[in-house]
């Protein structure tokens, strides 16, 4: 059997949801609105962070790194997309397809790195709040940041250098919406051992310590939110923490089940609205989530608009 690339220079083709075509019309309908909105709400969170001095503070340090996340995961995906639900073409370059899973897999890795780097960040704000601009100071949070989009970044470039090198037979299909990595795995035509050993080996080192270490962290909270006496502070906690947590239950919830199944157990068919949700749905949630719970992002947006209102009447 011929087990060269052969389509190595070729256009791939995306199934996406051609097997639904009634159904196309409407979620290309649900992409455009939701990617404005992602664009609109995370533009929004990194602005105000930034304009207002009150945010200059380690949690709006990593949300604006996380809502820049989630405006570069969507944009690498919702685009490419919306052209081949709108067009008569299904079809993607090599190269686009390439960027594309890169790009997807460094910073999905970056963000599972990131929302454990936040959850350390409010056990250090709820547990130790006298120390905690000790602890926090600017240059740990600067090493922590990195630490996350390098580690995202090495993750990227070893699983995407082994898929490239499968074998493809020629095939050109891929059955899903965007180059995502489980799907080139499934179109080799020879089986990898050791691609299958680092997708779990990157899976727990990427998905199960971080969700570990976030559990432990909001364990410690939790402990530490009995014992507060002062119901504003008590509320105020809840808020933050609250919306951190909801963050992590969307996008933990669908990306484990989608890289920590075994491929033969998970239909590709219920696989891709798994991944719709944390792709498309997710990051036009997490600056919805953060900014109407969170009176201090609500204040600092009112503050803004005063300040320009009061500049363009003078």
């Amino acid at each position: 059997m011929d087990t060269n690339n052969g389509s190595s220079t070729t256009d791939f083709i995306l199934l996406g949801f051609s097997d639904w075509p009634q159904l196309e019309p409407i979620i290309s309908g649900v992409v455009f609105i939701f990617y404005i909105v992602t664009l609109v709400g995370n533009t929004t969170i990194i602005l105000v962070s930034y304009l207002d001095t009150q945010l200059h503070t380690p949690m709006y340090f990593f949300l604006s790194n996380l809502s820049f996340l989630d405006l570069c995961y969507t944009t690498s995906i919702a685009p490419q997309m919306l052209v081949n639900l709108w067009g008569p073409k299904k079809s993607i370059t090599y190269e686009g397809c390439v960027l594309q899973s890169f790009v997807a897999l460094d910073l999905g890795s970056t963000e599972c790195l990131l929302l454990a780097v936040m959850a350390y960040d409010r056990y250090a704000a709820v547990c130790q709040p006298l120390h905690y601009t000790v602890i926090m100071h600017p240059q740990l949070c600067q090493k922590m940041v990195l630490t996350a989009w390098l580690g995202g970044l090495g993750s990227a470039l070893i699983l995407c250098s082994l898929t490239l090198k499968l074998p493809r037979c020629g095939h050109r299909e891929v059955d899903h919406f965007f180059c995502e990595t489980p799907a080139l795995i499934k179109m080799a035509c020879v089986y990898s051992k050791v691609m299958e050993i680092t997708v779990y080996a990157l899976g727990v080192i990427l998905l199960l310590i971080p969700l570990s270490l976030i559990l432990i962290s909001y364990a410690v909270i939790t402990q530490a939110v009995m014992r507060i006496k002062s119901a504003t502070r008590w509320h105020k906690v809840l808020n933050t923490c609250g919306s951190h947590l909801t963050v992590v239950t969307l996008f933990y919830g669908t990306i484990i089940y989608m890289y920590m199944k075994p491929h033969s157990s998970t239909s590709q068919d219920k696989g891709k609205f798994f991944t719709f949700f944390y792709t498309i749905i997710t990051p036009t949630l997490n600056p919805l989530i953060y900014t109407l719970r969170n009176k201090d992002v609500k204040s600092a947006v009112k503050r803004i608009l005063h300040i320009e209102e009061w500049s363009a009447k003078s």
